[in-house]
């Protein structure tokens, strides 16, 4: 008897936050709007091993990473030729962090780890003590830990999986360590420059203001990016900076939608606005497969055995597509036409970048 089975799977995960007041200003912190230039992470880049896999590592046709465990060894006092290194126990990664802002020597912080080599996942692995280089080419800080992946797969009798996250991604929390410091000093700053998050020239202008009201004529917008301010004679920067941050200008959010592809999240926020009219045809596609049972005879004479195998038939069915129209200026509307067609959170990812491409989306796409 066939046994079908329909890949069906959707894990995804749909967030609508809506935030639909309007044009309506809003009073908000400066230090929501702005960067300080100078304050800001820093990213480092480093090569590493994560050992310790239970054999989902790297395979032998990933020379670099024989190449790196024998290179390991070595300065270990332990000489092996890597044409005879076989572990599946190992997996080469790049691990990459951000270095947060002041970071001192002694300070520790998350590290990401991505395998580039053939490893089927990282989970459980240990990464080794590896150097993270600045864009300078000096090391900044060094990483080494367990790596989390935040899940993992669960697998069937059959050999089947279905997958949970991404176990060639992983984490190491606190596994980075400062050993050098950034060339930056605050002290020897003379004036502080604002950068906005959201090029604005009212913006900007409403923020010199609201700045020199306060504390006198000590600011000036530059252009619709920047804003410089000029410290006061004996003041304590650190006090004076917290002070200009926590002031608050009226300005309206930019509407934004937020994608998480990797789990379907979709967030939106603001007042987002369309052009209609909008003509929309999607459709999808379905795979299923079938499996029959198969009787295997050996030729006459041969000594072999009769065994029972499977035979695999592989049939795609397409959807029809489907076209629907938006008449409405509102977001609102948009959803509630994607809700009644029933579109998944993959679907309406794709629909919401195709309306953006075509302009006639106007809110500021993340894709995370």
């Amino acid at each position: 008897m066939a046994v079908l089975g329909v890949i069906m799977i959707r894990l995804f995960v749909v967030v609508f936050a809506f935030l639909l007041s309007g044009a309506l200003a809003a009073e908000v912190k400066i230090g929501t709007l702005v960067n300080v230039e100078g304050v800001r992470p820093n990213y480092l880049t480093g090569y590493g091993l994560v050992v310790g896999l239970s054999g989902t590592g790297d395979g032998t046709t990933s020379v670099f990473t024989l190449q790196s465990v024998a290179n390991m060894l070595r300065k270990m006092g332990i000489y092996v030729d890597p044409k005879s290194v076989k572990t599946k126990n190992a997996a080469a990664v790049m691990v990459t962090a951000k270095l947060p802002p002041f970071a001192k020597p002694g300070m520790t912080f998350d590290v990401e780890v991505a395998s580039i080599g053939d490893a089927k996942s990282l989970a459980n692995g240990f990464l080794i003590r590896t150097p993270l280089f600045g864009p300078d080419g000096k090391i900044y800080a060094f990483a080494q830990g367990p790596v989390s992946t935040g899940g993992g797969y669960s697998e069937s009798n059959k050999g089947g999986k279905i997958q949970k996250n991404f176990p060639t991604v992983g984490i190491v929390p606190g596994g980075g360590i400062v050993e050098r410091a950034l060339p930056f000093s605050l002290s020897q700053e003379k004036e502080l420059i604002l950068t906005l998050n959201r090029p604005d020239f009212s913006l900007a202008s409403e923020i010199a203001n609201k700045i020199n009201s306060t504390f006198g004529n000590l600011a000036v917008a530059v252009d619709s990016a920047t804003v410089k301010v000029k410290f006061p004679v004996n003041v304590n920067k650190v006090e004076f900076i917290s002070s200009v941050l926590n002031l608050k200008v009226k300005t309206n959010p930019e509407p934004t939608v937020v994608i998480y592809e990797k789990t379907g999240t979709v967030i939106m926020s603001g007042d987002i606005k369309l052009d209609p009219p909008i003509y929309v045809s999607h459709g999808n596609i379905y795979v299923s497969v079938v499996k029959e049972p198969v009787i295997s005879q050996p030729p006459p004479l041969s000594g072999g055995k009769t065994v029972l195998t499977q035979k695999v038939k592989t049939k795609v069915y397409e959807e029809k597509g489907r076209i629907f129209s938006i008449n409405s200026p509102s977001l609102k509307e948009l959803v509630k036409a994607l809700n009644m067609l029933g579109v998944s959170p993959g679907d309406l990812i794709a629909i919401l970048e195709a309306i953006k491409a075509a302009g006639k989306l106007h809110a500021k796409i993340i894709v995370m």
